[in-house]
């Protein structure tokens, strides 16, 4: 049974508060009764997460939080008193500490801030941390060109966006390959560009340029063929115009529709785009 994960664990009795669920080395955690279901019943498998209560004695619930130990997540202070800053974990009987010493800057009440959830080693307690740079790149990125990874945006900067990858290391967006709406907490797909000597990592949301030309040129045909057959938009078209339409740079359109007129697919014209 893990503290701060999700477990498959087995109901082992029944009691009038919950049920009592069981690990394969017949550890014991409560499952309160607000969480049963009419259909639950003795040696099924239900998937929860443990945490510990305000008592620090394990409990098992079927909601979920917005992060598990390990994660880093966007999160709202709920309160502020003199042991830290009480963050929403989307549990109902728990709310996530940070303590004093793990805040960057002092936590405002209703404002949010990316944390990360860990496991105190002193305590035992589940608690989150600010202080995000002490728990990433402690390992050599290994990652490989065009790889598929998930961020979390954390930082708006002059370049662009600071990224989490893969909950491991630091990353970078540039501002000028952003062609969808974006904003600090959110988790996306994104594709290593490169690792840079130092250790730096590029990132890009759009996936690497063969990639992302072979879809927008599946993207503009589609567009042609729910559309009769033809477009105003050319390679001569502005780039604000292209971007609105298809979420993109001139740079990757003209690519695109090049491709498409090598496979004959459409012809090119002064003022319109036309299916063959």
């Amino acid at each position: 049974m893990e503290i701060g994960q999700y477990n498959q664990l087995r109901i082992n009795r029944m009691v009038d508060f919950g049920a009592y669920l069981v690990d394969d080395d017949t550890h014991e955690v409560l499952l309160p009764k607000r969480y049963l279901t009419p259909d639950m019943k003795v040696d099924d498998t239900v998937r929860v997460f443990v945490y510990n209560d305000s008592e620090n004695r394990p409990v098992a619930t079927t909601e979920t939080p917005k992060a598990v130990v390990g994660d880093f997540a966007l999160m709202r202070v709920k309160a502020v008193n003199k042991v830290g800053a009480f963050l929403d974990w989307g549990l109902v009987a728990k709310d996530l500490l940070v303590p004093f010493s793990e805040q960057r800057v002092d936590m405002q009440t209703g404002r949010s801030y990316i944390v990360r959830v860990y496991l105190d080693p002193a305590s035992g307690r589940i608690v989150a941390s600010a202080k995000l740079a002490k728990f990433l790149n402690r390992t050599e990125p290994d990652y490989y060109h065009r790889e598929k990874v998930e961020v979390l945006v954390v930082q708006r900067s002059d370049l662009g966006y600071r990224v989490i990858i893969n909950n491991e290391h630091w990353g970078q967006i540039y501002q000028n390959e952003i062609y969808q709406d974006v904003n600090i907490g959110d988790r996306l797909t994104a594709f290593i560009k490169q690792v840079r000597p130092d250790g730096k990592i590029d990132v890009t949301l759009s996936k690497i340029e063969k990639m992302r030309v072979d879809d927008l040129a599946e993207r503009i045909h589609a567009y042609l063929e729910s559309h009769g057959g033809e477009m105003a938009l050319t390679d001569k078209s502005s780039p604000d115009d292209i971007n609105k339409a298809f979420q993109c740079s001139k740079k990757d359109f003209k690519k695109a529709l090049g491709l498409l007129f090598k496979q004959q697919k459409v012809i090119l014209g002064s003022d319109t785009v036309k299916l063959t």
